[in-house]
């Protein structure tokens, strides 16, 4: 292919295609670029299928690289890039939640998009130029993509729709809408959002909808001009022997575990005693190699099955009604030594979620082509094997927890307080314990709960419920919208709408799909369907914790805010981060300063708290002439006087002569280093930063004796002392009497 170029206007900005100039091994590759932002994405095919698989093996992986944005990574051994942070898998979820349900269900080859980001101005957004380009590359290749596809990010800004806005103008956003779409329908939702209205909600995907549509108009002029004739591939083929067998001779049992079995891993045992029974029947009927087909068939005969009785009978697993939300468990409190903590049950889905609160330093800090970004509030979410009756060695987070992590945690930051009205570093963690579907929104509703519990005091209440949909493949006038999914609805149907709010207005949204795209329609009256169970389910929250509790956990650590004058905040630090360490020693307390001058103090001891910020109070504290400070380290002897700490980080002298009324031939006779005495300030040399201290007529802590007077005459004065207006006098060498 030879290189050519595309442009598009889209608003005042423009998008510019190349294709046939890089990565030309791969099955095809375009570079978009917008502004200076700049993508490479890849798409590469496999040449054989993955045998013994019932899914299909599509991977997307999101790469950034620094250099991009001009950085080198901060790390002092690592430079390299390597695993992606949070934000960029969520950006590679994006864009595979696009791209998959584009392709033939029954595809097995092994497709591998890479979406290189190499190129980023800061005003345009690589995420949504990546989803994109993937699905260029994929258009004008030979793999058997249904598309093309584009995605466009909505903000709201000041009550109007903003195209792509910029990455400053997200900040000001009261919507973070990315929309995906085909040539007729939206595919991908993913939102953050202020609260904002179903029907605001509805007009935002719709303008999204009409501008991916334009893009998608472009894009298929680019694959009619240079796009790859498709590959021809044979799809997998299930024995009829097998789904006429499985069809005629297990459609009654599967209805009774469905609607008369109703735990789910008593159900699905008793699925796999049926797959059994039929594999022990066809042993001798078909090719060993077509064994693994009979699973295909009883799990095909499942979901039709449900999606029969939905759609023609109203009829749900177990009985339910298509509106009905399962029975609800919600507990406070119920572990003694975190933060907050609650546990929240939905039917079979189980989720125990806990709130730990932390000083200002255990913030999160990212770093990405964006530069260091910081995180006061993060909630992760844990989906170990047993929650769903299984064995497994895969016990680290990986991309679904990561994802269900990040709509938990878009969804309640809307709520969350102020830094100036709560300071503390915020972290939740939702366990699941058990799922049969819709764990995501028991932990934002978990996580609503046990930021209560800690004291947190967020706005408003939030909690999410997953919305599914069932549509007939026959009749396209025939669907049904199903409240709080489970199990085989979400296996089976056709929609994964999951919608968190509070009582006024959405606060997150995510959608994927198995279809090809959804009509507007349907998204109004799911998202109707949605607002009544959030009701529903904030209504039986507040019946258990209707408000964050006035006081936080005594386990929890307590801030304490000072605000001081920036110019001396290098006072509190020191030279090489000397005082504030020495701070965070002696007092066992976290220090953070602001550049503006605020400065917390982190602790789980009063006594150490209010030590720390005596001490930072005395560091910045002006000296005031006239005033005694009493019980204050004697630091340095000189043969002429001593240096008194009278102030943290405040030294100032004491002149032989201002020691006792008496004369003092030997200060050493007097005073030794690290003695405590009392002293008051006479005099500030505002020029060179010097303090004149005496202890004539103050009284001195009990034990403090002067010897009695030699009996030598006291020397006449001769005139100010030394720093203090005039030039210090010599006393025999060459180095000045006042140093």
């Amino acid at each position: 292919m030879k290189p050519q170029e595309f442009k598009l206007a889209l608003g005042d900005k423009e998008l510019v295609v190349q294709v046939g100039k890089l990565a030309q091994q791969c099955n095809g590759s375009a570079m978009l670029t917008m502004g200076g932002t700049v993508v490479l994405a890849t798409a590469t095919m496999s040449p054989e299928v993955r045998e013994g698989i019932d899914f299909f093996p599509m991977t997307v992986n999101y790469q950034e690289k620094l250099y991009a944005a001009g950085i080198i990574k901060s790390s002092k051994f690592m430079k390299r890039e390597m695993r992606p942070n949070d934000d960029k898998v969520l950006m590679g979820r994006v864009a595979d939640r696009t791209l998959r349900p584009l392709f033939p269900k029954t595809f097995r080859h092994d497709v591998q998009i890479i979406l290189n980001v190499i190129s980023y101005d800061v005003e345009n957004e690589h995420d949504i130029l990546a989803a994109t380009a993937g699905s260029v590359a994929l258009a004008i290749s030979d793999i058997p993509f249904e598309g093309p596809t584009a995605t466009v990010r909505v903000g709201l800004i000041n009550g109007e729709f903003v195209l792509n806005p910029s990455h400053e103008a997200r900040t000001r956003s009261d919507l973070d809408l990315i929309v995906s779409s085909d040539a007729n329908n939206v595919i991908m939702i993913e939102a953050g959002a202020n609260e904002v209205s179903e029907a605001k909600m509805i007009e935002a995907i719709q303008f999204g909808k009409k501008w991916g549509q334009k893009i998608v108009a472009f894009i298929q002029q680019i694959k009619d001009k240079v796009g790859l004739p498709p590959y021809a591939w044979k799809p997998s083929i299930i024995n009829d022997a097998i789904t006429s067998y499985v069809d005629k001779n297990y459609e009654d049992k599967i209805m009774e575990a469905l609607y008369k079995r109703p735990g789910k891993i008593d159900r699905h045992v008793y699925f796999r005693s049926l797959t059994k029974e039929v594999e022990d029947y066809m042993k001798d009927k078909i090719d060993e190699k077509e064994m693994g087909q009979v699973t295909e068939a009883m799990d095909h005969l499942i979901k039709q099955t449900v999606r029969k009785n939905i759609l023609e009978n109203d009829k749900r697993i177990g009985g339910r009604k298509l509106t009905e939300i399962r029975p609800l468990i919600i507990e406070t409190s119920i572990l003694p030594r975190t933060h907050g903590s609650a546990l929240f049950q939905r039917g079979e889905t189980q989720g125990l979620t806990t709130c730990t609160l932390g000083g200002p330093g255990d913030i999160q800090i990212q770093e990405g082509v964006e530069g260091e970004t910081k995180k006061r509030y993060f909630h992760h979410y844990n989906f170990p094997p047993f929650a769903v009756h299984e064995t497994s060695n895969r016990l680290l987070p990986g991309n679904r927890e990561i994802g269900h992590g990040a709509l938990a945690e878009r969804a309640l930051v809307p709520v969350l307080p102020s830094v100036e009205e709560f300071p503390y570093t915020i972290r939740t963690v939702s366990e699941i314990l058990q799922s049969n579907g819709s764990s995501s929104m028991a932990a934002t509703c978990g996580s609503t709960l046990a930021l209560m519990d800690a004291g947190v005091p967020i706005k408003k209440p939030v909690a999410g419920i997953a919305m599914g949909l069932m549509t007939s493949h026959h009749n396209p006038d025939l669907y049904r919208v199903l409240t709080d999914l489970q199990d085989e609805e979400d296996m089976g149907g056709d929609m994964d709408f999951k919608v968190a709010g509070t009582r006024d207005g959405i606060t997150a949204i995510q959608m994927d799909i198995k279809l090809k795209g959804l009509p507007d329609n349907i998204f109004v009256e799911a998202l109707d369907q949605a607002r009544t169970g959030r009701l529903h389910l904030l209504d039986a929250m507040e019946k258990v914790i209707a408000k964050p509790r006035a006081e936080l956990s005594q386990y929890a650590p307590r801030l304490i805010t000072i605000k001081i004058d920036p110019s001396k905040i290098r006072l509190v630090i020191g030279p090489g981060g000397e005082m504030i360490n020495k701070i965070i020693d002696q007092c066992g307390v976290e220090l953070d300063v602001e550049q503006d001058g605020t400065v917390i103090i982190t602790t789980k001891s009063a006594e150490g708290g209010a030590k720390a910020k005596a001490w930072v109070e005395g560091i910045v504290a002006d000296p005031v002439i006239g005033t005694v400070y009493k019980n204050v380290k004697v630091g340095r002897l000189l043969e002429f006087g001593a240096i008194v700490d009278f102030m943290p980080g405040k030294g100032g002298m004491v002149h032989i002569s201002e020691i006792a009324d008496e004369y003092v031939q030997d200060i050493s006779t007097i005073l030794k280093e690290g003695q405590l005495v009392n002293v008051k300030l006479l005099e500030i040399d505002e020029v060179q930063g010097r303090f004149r201290l005496t202890m004539k007529g103050i009284p001195q802590p009990e034990g403090f004796v002067i010897p009695k007077s030699t009996g030598a005459p006291r020397p006449p004065s001769s005139g100010p002392r030394p720093g203090f207006g005039s030039k210090p006098p010599f006393r025999g060498g060459s180095k000045p009497h006042f140093q």
